[in-house]
Order: structure tokens, then C-alpha cells, then sequence
């Protein structure tokens, strides 16, 4: 199972019909969601990597690749995303062993082809 596009476009009719009920909700949980990730003292792609990490924790298919997807387009690196979510299995333990690979094939997966190393320095 593809744990980025395929589980964004499952959720997108659904959310799309409940928004339609609550568009109050939505648009308050938009704004909160645009604020919380805004740039500031930490940079965008820091804060998806705690989104993702946090998406992990939850056990949230949906988060994961909402924030996987953000991670990707934020310049966050694979071996960034790799210690966030060392960062998830330390704090969450063994469910986030089973959602931490859900999450890092998600990112790999929206992200497109891989990304540039930097090179070790000697």
C-alpha cells in the first residue's frame, strides 16, 4: 500500500463532502494549521518534520502524508526525516517501528527522486 499519494487522494472526497457540512471548522482549523506552520524561529521544514514525527505518534495514515508531503516540499532530506522519526520511535516506541516506515515511504514517494546528499565532511 502507497502511504502518500494513495491515502491523500482516499481522503480527499470524504474531507471534501464533511468540509462542505462545517466549513466553519475547516476554515478556523485552516488558519490555525497555516499559523502553526508559518516561518519563524523555526523554519517550515523543521516544523513538518515535527508534524510528521507527531503524525507518527498519533497513528494517523492521513497526517503522515499530509506532512510527509510538506516535509518534501519544505527541502526537508530523507536523512532528516529518518532522525524525526528516530525521534517518534524513541518517544512512542513500538507502533511508531510500524508507522515510521509507513511515514518514511510516504516521504520518499512524494518527494520524486532522490535527493542530493550533502557531503560528509572529513
Amino acid at each position: 500500500m502507497s502511504y502518500g499519494k494513495h491515502t491523500l487522494d482516499d481522503l480527499r472526497g470524504p474531507a471534501r463532502e464533511l468540509r462542505s457540512r462545517i466549513p466553519e471548522v475547516y476554515a478556523g482549523y485552516s488558519a490555525t494549521h497555516k499559523a502553526a506552520l508559518a516561518p519563524g524561529e523555526l523554519d517550515v521544514a523543521t516544523k513538518e518534520l515535527i508534524a510528521l514525527a507527531i503524525a507518527v505518534s498519533s497513528q494517523c495514515d492521513g497526517c503522515i502524508a499530509s506532512h510527509a508531503r510538506g516535509a518534501a516540499r519544505a527541502g526537508a532530506t530523507e536523512q532528516q526525516v529518518a532522525e524525526a522519526l528516530g525521534v517518534a520511535i524513541l518517544m512512542n516506541g513500538g507502533p511508531s517501528t510500524v508507522y515510521g516506515p509507513r511515514a518514511m515511504e510516504a516521504f520518499l514517494e512524494l518527494a520524486g527522486p532522490a535527493q542530493p546528499q550533502e557531503p560528509a565532511s572529513s
